[in-house]
């Protein structure tokens, strides 16, 4: 439990945990979209904001949903008529945190964009991608859809590395009947690390 004021991961001024100004000097740079995925746009770039990713992941900071939402909303126009959905963690994972935080963005930003969000996958147990080189990552994930796919959905995911779950996630989904399929990411982190500005 928080005392007293939130202070921002990043610089530290009180009011949000991720403040405006410090979103703006993280934001990820353009990336081409991972295979199956018509369109993918990050928030942040998770070597500058790992703060905030592993705060929300691991640190039960469930009040970075709010600021992270709000920003990524404002840079993502999802296509019209689209559903958001989410790629989901292991049960395992989501239990011992008490939460999924994709599951939360992926909410948080339905309400943003006043748009239905629904469960569309169930994650297909296996090894998780943390840790994992480029090739383990990109057989490790496999996802099951729960009921037909809309036409339109938008994909969120908390970190893009390879791509390979979001590619695995958008495959399964167009399997269901999705034809377009955009991802909503709140940090990329496949490049090396650059100095901080």
């Amino acid at each position: 439990m928080l005392l007293g004021p939130e202070a921002c991961l990043l610089c530290g001024a009180t009011g949000t945990p991720a403040c405006p100004a410090c979103l703006d000097a993280v934001r990820a740079p353009a990336l081409p979209p991972p295979h199956q995925v018509d369109a993918c746009r990050a928030l942040v770039d998770y070597h500058l904001a790992r703060a905030l990713v592993t705060r929300l992941k691991n640190g039960q900071r469930r009040s970075l949903v709010t600021p992270l939402a709000a920003a990524l909303a404002a840079a993502v126009a999802p296509s019209p008529g689209a559903v958001v959905t989410w790629a989901p963690t292991t049960p395992e994972r989501a239990r011992a945190r008490g939460f999924d935080q994709a599951e939360l963005l992926a909410r948080a930003l339905a309400r943003r964009w006043r748009r239905p969000v629904q469960p569309l996958l169930r994650r297909v147990p296996g090894t998780a991608q943390m840790g994992r080189g480029r090739p383990a990552r990109h057989r490790a994930p496999a996802f099951e859809v729960l009921r037909s796919a809309p036409a339109a959905v938008v994909l969120v995911d908390d970190v893009v590395t390879t791509g390979a779950t979001l590619a695995a996630a958008a495959r399964a989904l167009r399997a269901a009947g999705a034809r377009t399929v955009e991802a909503a990411v709140l940090a990329q982190a496949e490049r090396a690390p650059a100095a901080r500005p």
